[in-house]
């Protein structure tokens, strides 16, 4: 006997999780058509303009963009595979759940990773980014490892401070940083802050469904590449590049989503504006937080400097699971919020707020959380959502 259907449940479900994010019905419609010949002269014309789209939200005028059909871990392997090689020392940093992965991706390679210790609620300190590099006479690291927006924590390192302190060292290492949660939520600038890899991905910032991932690289790192002995294929820069710069990719592309890509590029770059954007983010952040403060609860991240503009991580007191939390949270509301990982899992959960995100859709996320705290038993203090409206309310307000 087949299960009874699933009841009906009215409006849209609230995709409040760092991601994936909800997909704009625009973006949804251009990947809802045919799929053309990827060898093809109209084909060279969508790949030519998502190319160029990416080098503006990168922020980059040299240097090579690269995409591939695959998450963002690919990203993750291809910036490895083609700078490094077998034996070779980089240096990481503790930021959280997913610079832990890179760190696992690293060593699985052969690479010797100098993994610095931390406590998942501050970003990377540039003080010790240029004491690790200054004590390494013979320069052996060859690369600085950077998680740009930590989606486990909320916490969002300062980039271009880490490009002082490795300049301050003298180092050569390269600096490679991932993006995934916040290009185009959050300033970024891959060539102003001297980046040799960024890694990115489609899911959040850029508003499409999983299945793209990027790399933007300097000259330095492609100069790099043609010494790296990694094995690649797959993830070749050199099989990429050369096709890339008339439109074309060495294998079969994601087509539709490259569709989709471009309407999105659109729609951040060419319509809204970056910065416009980033301001957009930063005011959505900062209501959050005003919310969060007002229910007395604790931020994860604790140094406003590197507060994120993508995602809230928000700790329960002790005692209160986020995993049941967010249970209650979805069964009653039809709203996903963003689990605790690794070493915060059951204590932290996360509010994300960026992509396809307005201010009335951010009052309905908030008010999701404040029902749920309430029906969820947990100690707070009423008027969170007053606090964030209350912000977004004035004019020309700043986050």
């Amino acid at each position: 006997m087949s299960a009874p259907p699933s009841p009906y449940r009215p409006g849209r479900h609230f995709l409040q999780i760092p991601g994936p994010t909800n997909v704009p019905d625009r973006i949804l419609r251009a990947i809802d058509q045919q799929t053309i010949d990827h060898r093809g002269p109209e084909f060279a014309a969508l790949g030519r303009e998502c190319l160029e789209g990416l080098k503006a939200v990168f922020q980059m005028t040299a240097g090579e963009v690269i995409i591939y059909p695959a998450s963002g871990t690919g990203a993750w392997e291809a910036a490895i595979v083609n700078t490094l090689s077998p034996g070779d020392r980089v240096l990481m940093f503790e930021t959280g759940h997913f610079a832990t992965l890179w760190r696992k991706i690293a060593e699985s390679f052969g690479l010797q990773v100098d993994f610095v210790p931390g406590d998942w609620r501050h970003g990377i300190d540039p003080a010790v980014v240029e004491a690790r590099l200054a004590a390494d006479q013979e320069q052996a690291i060859k690369a600085v490892m950077c998680v740009h927006n930590e989606t486990s924590t909320g916490v969002a390192s300062r980039i271009g401070a880490v490009r002082a302190a490795i300049d301050a060292a003298g180092h050569p290492a390269l600096l490679m940083v991932d993006t995934i949660s916040s290009l185009a939520s959050m300033d970024y600038r891959h060539e102003a802050w001297g980046v040799d890899v960024t890694v990115a991905g489609s899911q959040k910032g850029l508003m499409l469904p999983p299945g793209l991932s990027f790399n933007a690289v300097s000259e330095k790192a492609i100069a790099a590449s043609h010494q790296a002995r990694l094995p690649r294929s797959y993830w070749s820069w050199a099989e990429m590049i050369p096709p890339s710069r008339n439109g074309f990719f060495p294998y079969t592309p994601s087509t539709n989503l490259l569709f989709g890509l471009r309407e999105a590029l659109r729609m951040l770059v060419a319509e809204e504006g970056l910065a416009n954007v980033f301001r957009r983010h930063d005011r959505h952040a900062e209501a959050t937080r005003r919310a969060v403060r007002a229910w007395g609860l604790e931020l994860n991240c604790l140094d406003p400097r590197e507060y994120s503009s993508s995602l809230t991580a928000v700790v329960l007191p002790v005692g209160f699971d986020e995993a049941a939390f967010r249970r209650v949270v979805l069964a009653a509301y039809d709203m996903s919020l963003g689990a605790g990982l690794a070493k915060l899992a059951g204590r932290v959960f996360r509010i994300g707020h960026l992509g396809s995100f307005n201010d009335l859709m951010l009052a309905g996320t908030l008010c999701g959380v404040e029902l749920g705290l309430k029906r969820f038993g947990v100690p707070h203090q009423a008027g969170g959502v007053a606090a964030a409206l209350d912000f977004l309310g004035r004019d020309g307000n700043e986050a």
